[in-house]
């Protein structure tokens, strides 16, 4: 099992950042590849960005290119989304996920942490 626990989320201003945290904890976390989605009220979850321990690829949604950073501390078991440039758009519920790859889902979601963006 992989626990997965987000924070950082809270309500900024249009044109403000964000950096949104998710600590990983569980048995060979670094076998995951970890990645971000949100959901806005009304609508269905999307993908927002994906990335490796090891610092390889990353992957964005074309609605974040440019404005989202994913990044990782290995040492800490913690991924990064960081957020400049918010939009009111932006707003929804962000999530962490982790990919084992041994099926179509990801396996395992954190709760959730509110991302509010003001115009």
């Amino acid at each position: 099992q992989v626990h997965l626990v987000e924070s950082g989320g809270g309500l900024v201003q249009a044109g403000g950042s964000l950096r949104l945290s998710c600590a990983a904890s569980g048995r060979n976390v670094s076998r995951y590849v970890m990645g971000w989605f949100r959901q806005a009220p009304g609508k269905e979850r999307e993908f927002v960005a994906t990335g490796s321990w090891s610092g390889g690829s990353t992957y964005y949604a074309d609605s974040v290119k440019g404005r989202f950073t994913i990044s990782r501390d290995n040492a800490k078991n913690t991924v990064y989304l960081q957020m400049d440039s918010l939009k009111p758009e932006d707003t929804a519920v962000y999530y962490c996920a982790a990919d084992s790859g041994l099926g179509r889902d990801y396996d395992y979601w954190g709760q959730g942490t509110q991302v509010t963006v003001s115009s």
